[in-house]
C-alpha cells in the first residue's frame, strides 16, 4: 500500500503518518539550514520549531534573490560584460526557481508536522517571478 504525498513533497522525507516520517523530516531539515544550527538540541527536540526557522531562512534566500535580480543589472554594468551580466541573470532566475520550490516542500513538511489538514493546499503554490 502506498501512502499519498501531495505534489512536491520532498523525496528525502517519508510521508506523514509513516514510522519514520519525523526522523526523516528533521535530518532534511537540518540539511538547509545553517550547520551551526545543529548545535541546538531544542530544534531536535521540537521539529516543528526547525521547519519554522528552515522556512524563514530559505524564504530570506528567495527575497535575497529577488532583490539580487532587480538590481544585478545596474550593480553590475561597469564591471561585467554584458553577456556575464545575463549569465548572472539566468542564475538568479534558476536558482530563485529552486529556492522557491524548497519553500514549498518545507511549508508540506511543516504543515504535515503541525498535523493540519491537507498539506495540499493551493496557497502553497507560489512561482518564483524576479521583481524589477
Amino acid at each position: 500500500m502506498s501512502t499519498y504525498v501531495p505534489p512536491g513533497w520532498p523525496a528525502q522525507v517519508h510521508p506523514p503518518g509513516t514510522e519514520r516520517f519525523e526522523d526523516t523530516a528533521l535530518s532534511w531539515l537540518l540539511e538547509l539550514v545553517p550547520p551551526e544550527y545543529r548545535r541546538y538540541g531544542v530544534l531536535r527536540r521540537y521539529p516543528i520549531a526547525l521547519a519554522r526557522m528552515a522556512r524563514h531562512h530559505v524564504n530570506a534566500s528567495v527575497d535575497a534573490a529577488r532583490e539580487g535580480f532587480r538590481t544585478a543589472r545596474v550593480d553590475l554594468a561597469e564591471i561585467v560584460p554584458p553577456h556575464g551580466v545575463e549569465a548572472v541573470l539566468e542564475t538568479y532566475r534558476r536558482e530563485g526557481g529552486r529556492l522557491v520550490s524548497l519553500l514549498q516542500a518545507i511549508e508540506l513538511v511543516e504543515t504535515a508536522l503541525r498535523g493540519e489538514a491537507e498539506p495540499d493546499d493551493p496557497a502553497h503554490r507560489r512561482p518564483f517571478r524576479p521583481k524589477l
